[in-house]
């Protein structure tokens, strides 16, 4: 995820990454010269007028012009809830973390093997997790010196459920060793129940995108709104339908670019949720507290 200032405008109107001008400068180019050569065949060849019937489509696409713009709008709400949703599972994954880190400082204060098996736990999941949600088969990495009471771990299976059952596992072993009381242990299944279903929540978001009939609609309302601007807009504007329905392409086009770009939270563009970042975080939280 891009960080920047949002009070600072100079930065913003500078192209970076992420800026869909990049993405559709070839395409309005494109509608450019069509809107140009559309112009140029009307008045020069065809000789319609002000009063042809053509000189009437600006009529229609003033009234589609609201029927896209709710659209878009809808698109863009729905694109930002899925992310932000996002934003608050792994928000919510921070402080669970924090959370059983802290009960099991106050339950364990002496029992430094249970501690160090769950300071390398309880990072690993947020780190496996972010490792799944995008999809990365990477070699699984602890630490030259591996906790001994962690297994190697199967990757053709669900990492982040591994790393949940083996904390878990531990929990119950605590109890039945006299560690912790059973009341103790209810108040850290609170916390441990939390990692799959934050997991699962994030999996819904990432393996259920907008349905492929809706954005396929969109686009083909946009394309066609803008192709057949230039045969009423030449009558009113001149040459200057050009770059005025290029304008317009760019504004359609980007916030249909926005909300494909932000739907997905998970994934490695410059407006995607700072999954490593906040894996980093909790770790450093976690070990401060179970060091």
């Amino acid at each position: 995820m891009q960080a920047y200032d949002p009070s600072n405008w100079f930065k913003a109107l500078a192209a970076h990454r992420s800026d869909t001008f990049r993405r559709l400068w070839p395409w309005m180019l494109l509608i450019g010269a069509f809107t140009a050569t559309v112009g140029w065949i009307e008045v020069k060849y065809l000789h319609l007028s002000n009063e042809s019937y053509a000189s009437n489509l600006p009529v229609m696409h003033s009234l589609l012009g609201f029927a896209i713009s709710m659209l878009l709008v809808f698109r863009t709400n729905t694109a930002y809830d899925r992310w932000w949703e996002g934003r608050k599972l792994w928000g919510q994954l921070v402080n669970t973390s924090r959370n059983l880190a802290v009960k099991l400082d106050g339950y364990l204060p002496e029992d430094k093997v249970a501690r160090a098996f769950y300071a390398k736990l309880i990072p690993l999941f947020a780190h496996e997790l972010w490792q799944h949600l995008q999809l990365e088969k990477t070699r699984l990495e602890l630490d030259k010196d591996p906790h001994p009471e962690i297994a190697d771990f199967d990757r053709s299976k669900h990492m982040p459920t591994q790393v949940a059952q083996l904390m878990t596992h531990r929990a119950y072993r605590m109890l039945r060793e006299g560690q912790i009381t059973g009341e103790q242990l209810l108040t850290l299944d609170k916390e441990l129940v939390q990692f799959l279903e934050i997991a699962g929540a994030c999996e819904r978001i990432k393996n259920t995108p907008i349905p492929y009939s809706y954005s396929s609609f969109i686009k083909k309302f946009i394309v066609i709104y803008v192709i057949t601007l230039p045969f009423g807009f030449a009558f009113t504007l001149g040459y200057l339908a050009t770059p005025v329905t290029m304008f317009i392409f760019y504004v359609l086009a980007s916030l249909e670019l926005i909300a494909e770009s932000i739907e997905d939270p998970f994934g490695t563009d410059a407006n995607d949720l700072p999954m490593d970042r906040l894996a980093a975080m909790i770790k450093g939280n976690i070990e401060e507290v179970l060091d």
